[in-house]
């Protein structure tokens, strides 16, 4: 058996760690094989119920989870792990704005930035969900500054799987038939979910989602509009945001990034841009890539619209907005 990875979940106590610590600790992750020594991190007054969710990790008597450690401090909670799931952030609210929870937010990431630099292993991957996810993860690696930059990604995998389920739904066919659809930029009601080149297979062999779909004018509108106002619709409908569809979300990303992912698929991830398909260089914006031996590397070559070049510039020009508005809040 090999040596128990230690993963931390910052916000353990919360609605999304619920869903995402069950699918973790059982392997859904890093394997049937890898086992786990789980870090919960949580602010003080969440402890108590902390307690009771490592009761209920305990009770579930999964064979791969090795141990749990609670904790309100990030030495504690940081200290050697190979993998992060930064949940932890304010949460918005019905008829909060973006720019609200920037600031909150901001200075959270500044410290688990500094406390991953000073405790993580030096090749921790780490995955940004707490929103803005974007923004969060570029502050969060500019304070870690002993960690690779490309080690720090943000989560649109949330945006991918909703845009796959919404075209499967239109075709008719089962989700796992649909794949390579692309989230570019923000993971906010700016990003552009793109069908454009995206595959499906019907009858055992593989076309063009376009071609099958063949309803150009709902690629451009519905589709688009749905992907970007699903959480809204979640929080509206739930009176929450999305907590198990953004735990499924998180095990998808980070089990890609450390299995790989299959041969002629692409996955949507929050990177660091290399100002790749003109996009703003220094932002963390979510491209599609293909992931080998741990490594992401963006997929180039594909060919971009008119009308996608407009989304992409959109998108673009918020994170360097918010990137702006970040600095500016954290310099203060």
């Amino acid at each position: 058996m090999a040596e128990p990875l230690r993963v931390v979940v910052t916000g353990a106590a919360g609605q999304i760690a619920y869903s995402l610590l069950y699918m973790v600790a059982k392997g859904d992750v890093f394997g049937p094989n890898q086992p786990l020594i789980l870090h919960l991190l949580d602010i003080p007054p969440m402890m108590g119920v902390l307690e009771g969710v490592v009761m209920e990790l305990a009770d579930c008597a999964l064979p791969l989870l090795h141990g749990v450690v609670p904790t309100d401090d990030p030495a504690v909670a940081f200290n050697n792990v190979s993998a992060a799931f930064l949940v932890g952030a304010m949460p918005r609210k019905q008829g909060m704005e973006r720019k609200d929870l920037l600031s909150a937010n901001v200075k959270i990431f500044k410290v688990q930035g500094e406390a991953l630099d000073k405790y993580a292993k030096k090749d921790v991957k780490v995955l940004v969900v707490g929103n803005p996810a974007n923004t969060n993860a570029l502050i969060c690696s500019r304070y870690a500054p002993s960690i690779p930059r490309e080690n720090f990604t943000a989560m649109t995998r949330l945006d991918q799987n909703r845009a796959q389920a919404q075209i499967a739904a239109k075709i008719n066919v089962p989700v796992r038939k649909v794949s390579n659809l692309i989230i570019w930029g923000n993971h906010s009601s700016t990003q552009f979910p793109d069908a454009s080149h995206a595959v499906v297979e019907v009858n055992g062999s593989v076309s063009s989602v376009p071609e099958v779909v063949k309803d150009q004018a709902w690629l451009n509108s519905v589709f688009v509009e749905t992907v970007q106002k699903r959480g809204a619709a979640v929080i509206n409908a739930r009176k929450m945001s999305s907590a198990m569809s953004a735990a499924k979300a998180a095990s998808d990303h980070m089990k890609d990034w450390f299995l790989g992912t299959a041969p002629e698929r692409f996955v949507s991830m929050g990177v660091l841009s290399d100002g790749s398909y003109g996009a703003p260089k220094d932002v963390v914006f979510s491209f599609p890539v293909t992931i080998k031996a741990g490594k992401w590397e963006i997929v180039q070559g594909l060919k971009i619209s008119d009308f996608a070049r407009q989304l992409l510039d959109v998108t673009g020009k918020e994170l360097e907005e918010e990137r702006q508005e970040a600095i500016q809040i954290i310099e203060a």
